[in-house]
């Protein structure tokens, strides 16, 4: 991208110095490469199928009922925030009360933005899991905060990436602030095991920390005989007063164009992260609030039935790279997989991902993207499998080709 040049000679860039790092998205360079080419798009991750239909209905059943068509409450609509506590709830046993604890966002895109602008100040380190979802390095730079990243590493006999706990309490400083957690982990699909939560929060209670934890995929866990779960951290002792939990609706009902999300904590740390919220969008997605406030209250089979269907996407993905040549790393989590290129003779990420679509007619996103310690991410690529069935198999079937 082209550097921008100063209007009034002073040689003063017209982007603001905090942003100066942060060109186009991975996503849309890659989401173009596949218009451009015509290739299979499996690097941005949004479904290709709509979600439950009642749920859609209730949308329009919105819309049509004048509710939502005008500025919801700035919290976020009653019902919604009803249904947001009722499944903290019944899922993990964790009570919020809807009106002072829970908040709705415009997705989680935006609930991680308002909780770092809110909680952090210039100067504060903020430690983040990495690779890590690329929204979280510029909402510490617009707070003024310090990127301090702590690497998930390989663990090539295990098929997983895992944490060092050593590692994330050497990185806590005197100046550390926040940790920001996302599990499931977007890219990798780990899983922290209750033992690693278990640690991270006696960490955070014994340095006084603050802990946003980004639990989009919360419902997207695949337990293959492992015990795998997901547990949210507010869940453990001494960390629900210092934890705000981000969830939202597009990654579990395939809505994602809505962009509704939530946080839930305490009246203290919501008032903050409002007071930040208020002045970005104020309020959003109206009708889809009501709409969500359904779904979420859909029964226990539906988000059975859901995460069986991703299970077997991924499965039919995962066993065709394979086959192809890469090094899998089976998600625990998530609806992504990442492999390794080194198989196939192959060690720079980003010349594989700009390459493949004219090769094959496939698209996926480098994972050094993720990463500050670029060269850690250098051979992985991550593929998404939330899409249809026909389309995965015909991704399987020129993957072959490589």
């Amino acid at each position: 991208m082209a550097a921008m040049t100063s209007t009034s000679g002073s040689g003063r860039p017209l982007l603001n110095r905090r942003l100066a790092e942060f060109g186009t998205t991975i996503f849309a360079e890659m989401s173009a490469l596949a218009v451009k080419t015509g290739a299979i798009n499996l690097g941005q991750g949004f479904p290709d199928t709509d979600g439950p239909e009642e749920i859609r209905e209730a949308a329009v059943r919105a819309l049509r009922d004048g509710r939502g068509n005008q500025y919801p409450p700035g919290p976020g609509i009653p019902e919604l925030r009803t249904a947001v506590a009722a499944h903290q709830q019944h899922r993990y046993g964790l009570a919020y009360d809807p009106d002072r604890e829970v908040l709705v966002t415009a997705g989680a895109t935006e609930a991680i933005a308002a909780s770092l602008l809110a909680l952090v100040e210039p100067g504060d380190e903020v430690i983040a899991l990495e690779p890590y979802y690329d929204s979280y390095a510029a909402s510490i730079a617009l707070a003024g905060g310090k990127r301090v990243p702590v690497t998930l590493r390989p663990d090539a006999a295990a098929g997983r990436f895992r944490l060092d706990l050593d590692e994330l309490r050497d990185a806590i400083t005197p100046h550390t602030r926040l940790l920001l957690l996302n599990t499931p982990h977007n890219p990798t699909g780990t899983v922290l095991t209750r033992a690693e939560l278990t640690e991270i929060a006696k960490l955070a209670v014994e340095r006084d920390l603050l802990v946003v934890t980004d639990e989009v995929y919360e419902h997207l866990v695949f337990d293959d005989g492992e015990g795998t779960e997901h547990i949210p951290l507010a869940s453990f002792p001494g960390m629900r007063e210092r934890t705000v939990t981000i969830g939202s609706a597009g990654k579990t009902f395939s809505f994602t164009g809505w962009k509704v999300g939530w946080i839930t904590s305490t009246p203290e740390l919501v008032t903050a992260v409002r007071s930040a919220k208020q002045f970005l969008t104020y309020v959003s997605s109206g009708p889809f609030q009501y709409a969500i406030a359904e779904a979420l209250a859909l029964p226990d089979s539906y988000f059975a039935s859901f995460r069986e269907g991703m299970r077997a996407k991924r499965d039919l993905l995962s066993e065709g790279l394979t086959a192809a040549g890469f090094d899998v790393y089976r998600p625990a989590g998530t609806y992504f997989v990442t492999t390794d290129i080194s198989a196939l003779g192959e060690s720079d990420g980003f010349a594989f991902c700009r390459a493949l679509p004219e090769r094959i007619g496939v698209v996926a996103v480098p994972n050094a993207v993720f990463y500050d310690h670029r060269e850690a991410g250098a051979p992985f690529v991550r593929f998404a499998f939330c899409k249809k069935d026909e389309v995965l198999a015909e991704a399987v079937s020129r993957l072959k080709s490589l």
